[in-house]
């Protein structure tokens, strides 16, 4: 029988509900909470006011604690904030992993360690294993769901104090579950967007309201005038569509952004790959790796093998790779396990 209190972060979801119950059959002393961040609208994402009904219907059917924790000014201060300054920098930033390295774990891991629970579990589809060197982060037993690259921000030594119990699952095993227990969110469609960006208004009406939107050029690669855009802040690296470029030609995409001179550079696809990716920020989870890792730079991209030089700051292709957007997260693996990661630069 388990011992010791467990506090489950509950967003309303299915993977976080059936974690909750997973916990309670092995015996866990199991509070749910659920964090409130944002106060503005919201009709995506996880911060939906029914999402915080959700968590508190399961906890109810469950019987278990349910609590809610307010933490709208540290989002607004470490997520929200930082992604507006982000995109007027020219960068495209990633708010979740964001969010996941300033409040989930850290601001309500502290909260759960004041409060004298032993641990903290949430439903991510990610699994901690152990190695030589203590607890380490590696990808979920479902390919199609795996977080990893999301929560390769933990800190380490924080691993010991989490528990993920649907890492080892499936999606559809985790459904089966909640189906099996009659859970309210057994068939709750998944939450993937930005939680402060509404359907209805959209990132522009949201930056607009928050940064100046400046119109900018859109050159070629000899620095000839081919288009236009409304708002450099919204472009990113490798769009296509929305530079006011004319038909009739080959596609063309975005290759390179100068937020300084407002201008957008264009160029063929053969000009989105490239031998080395600069880094703004790397850390290892442990001792530097200096063989070829494994290297993710999207939540469900197909990972490449590539050399890390932390101090160099760069990342050099074993094959030419697609150009990443300055502001994206870069994740090294070895095997399914996180080595390192850090941010990808201009």
């Amino acid at each position: 029988m388990a011992t010791g209190p467990v506090m489950v972060a509950m967003s309303g979801g299915v993977d976080s509900s059936v974690a909750a119950a997973l916990l309670l059959d092995a015996g866990h002393d199991v509070v749910a909470v659920t964090m409130k961040l944002w106060g503005g609208e919201s009709d995506t994402g996880c911060c939906a006011v029914s999402d915080v009904d959700d968590a508190r219907r399961v906890a109810d059917q469950l019987g278990i604690e349910h609590h809610v924790f307010n933490f709208g000014e540290d989002f607004e201060r470490d997520v929200v904030r930082p992604y507006a300054a982000d995109h007027a920098r020219g960068l495209t930033p990633n708010p979740c992993i964001e969010c996941n390295r300033h409040l989930k774990f850290d601001r309500l891991l502290n909260r759960a360690e004041a409060l004298g629970f032993d641990r903290m579990a949430t439903g991510h589809h990610a699994r901690i294993v152990d190695t030589p060197v203590g607890p380490r982060l590696a990808r979920g037993a479902d390919p199609a769901k795996d977080q990893s690259y999301v929560l390769h921000v933990i800190d380490p030594a924080v691993l010991a104090r989490l528990i993920l119990p649907v890492g080892a699952m499936t999606k559809a095993d985790v459904r089966a579950v909640a189906v099996d227990l009659g859970l309210r969110t057994a068939s709750k469609p998944e939450s993937q967007d930005v939680c402060f960006i509404t359907n209805q208004h959209g990132r522009e009406a949201f930056l607009g309201d928050r940064i100046p939107l400046r119109a900018g050029r859109v050159v070629d690669t000899d620095g000839i005038d081919v288009g236009s855009v409304n708002a450099i802040e919204l472009v990113t690296i490798g769009q296509r569509k929305g530079l006011g470029l004319a038909g009739g030609t080959d596609p063309r995409y975005v290759i390179d952004i100068d937020p300084d001179e407002a201008v957008v550079t264009v160029g063929p696809r053969e000009a989105l790959a490239g031998e080395v990716t600069k880094l703004e920020s790397w850390s290892w989870t442990g001792e530097p790796v200096t063989a070829a890792v494994s290297v993710q730079c999207s939540a469900h991209g197909v990972p490449a093998s590539g050399l890390v030089d932390a101090e160099a700051m760069s990342v050099r292709w074993t094959e030419p790779h697609r150009l990443i957007a300055p502001g994206q997260s870069v994740v090294a693996y070895i095997d399914d396990v996180v080595v390192g990661g850090g941010i990808a630069g201009r």
